[in-house]
């Protein structure tokens, strides 16, 4: 894909970007090359307010208004690992918020759907990616926690919001052996953690892997 060529004011997040994906990625249990390739490709910079530029390759999420985040890079790179994504996957991501995620997701799978229900994010994230050059994303302001039935198989789904509990759209659109990631709000603990979903010829299997903290999940799910 064409891309926007570094300025030299960006040479230094460039420096910055290819240190994250080593100290704060891959020293840390991250080992998929696709995964760590898009952690070293994807502008994380361009994704954020200009005021929080110097801190874009820090080691944690960052505000990006309407009361969102984006989330700690290593968290984006263990999420997306999680998915077993490879060049022939279709991907559908639940909350595009800033779009750096997405972008993640698009520099490993052969197509991305995206949905977001806050119309300024979506607006500004298909501004970014556009000028980034991504042709392989499709994006659409709706509920997330109905998905995305029209382009349904998913051998991924990917959940950037804390929901109370797995929608069941979201699993009735995985592929066989597909996987979704989510975080689950434990409010009985105030707590949330996430899952890894994998849909068998068995049924539903989950599986914990560790605790987080996201924005909840918005839209018919909260009711």
């Amino acid at each position: 894909m064409d891309r926007p060529e570094e300025t030299p004011n960006n040479v230094k997040l460039l420096s910055q970007r290819l240190r994250m994906a080593d100290e704060q990625i891959s020293r840390r249990g991250v080992h998929d090359s696709a995964v760590l390739a898009a952690m070293r490709t994807v502008p994380r910079h361009l994704f954020i307010p200009p005021q929080h530029v110097d801190e874009a390759y820090q080691d944690g999420p960052l505000p990006i208004g309407h009361d969102q985040t984006i989330s700690q890079p290593y968290i984006v790179a263990s999420m997306t690992e999680q998915l077993e994504l490879d060049a022939d996957c279709r991907v559908l991501e639940i909350g595009t918020g800033s779009g750096y995620q997405t972008a993640v997701l698009a520099e490993i799978a052969r197509e991305v759907y995206t949905v977001e229900i806050i119309p300024e994010l979506l607006y500004s994230a298909n501004e970014v990616l556009k000028n980034l050059g991504y042709r392989n994303i499709k994006s659409m302001l709706n509920d997330g926690s109905l998905g995305w039935p029209e382009h349904a198989p998913y051998d991924g789904i990917i959940v950037t919001s804390a929901a109370p509990k797995i929608p069941e759209a979201l699993t009735d659109q995985l592929a066989p052996d597909g996987r979704l990631v989510i975080p689950l709000e434990i409010r009985k603990f105030h707590q949330q953690e996430l899952y890894v979903i994998r849909k068998t010829a068995e049924g539903i299997e989950k599986k914990y892997l560790y605790d987080v903290r996201f924005v909840p999940m918005r839209g018919t799910i909260e009711k």
